[in-house]
């Protein structure tokens, strides 16, 4: 049974978001890590101040399985990117929840509320 925060947003492709003043913490959630097993790699595919779609891919993670990639939850800027992961991607293993991949300030931030709450996600992954 995969963890799922009551206080974050989820998207369909897996990935969590925290709103920080409107701004999105995004990640991928711990269903997401599980069923990748041991992410190994992470790779950016836009940099800091870069525009992202809706759902437009601004990552990717390789692990021992498969490479996926990262979509943005919603249009936006990139304003930071966690760097320490391409040194140490284990630690998404670890804490899925507590490691960022990127924050994104977010075009419309009142958007987020037509995101899945936990309820929602755990839905779709059938929890």
């Amino acid at each position: 049974m995969s963890n799922i925060p009551d206080d974050l947003k989820y998207t369909a492709e897996h990935e969590w978001i925290r709103m920080e003043d409107g701004v999105a913490i995004v990640g991928i959630t711990d269903y997401a890590q599980d069923a990748l097993t041991d992410i190994v790699w992470i790779e950016f595919l836009a940099d800091e101040g870069d525009a992202v779609e809706d759902n437009g891919s601004f990552a990717s993670v390789e692990s021992v399985k498969s490479v996926s990639d990262i979509y943005a939850p919603l249009a936006g800027t990139i304003v930071a990117l966690n760097h320490d992961l391409q040194d140490a991607p284990e630690v998404i293993n670890e804490d899925a929840y507590g490691s960022w991949i990127a924050k994104i300030e977010l075009d419309d931030a009142g958007a987020v509320d037509g995101l899945l709450d936990a309820a929602g996600y755990a839905a779709l992954i059938g929890e």
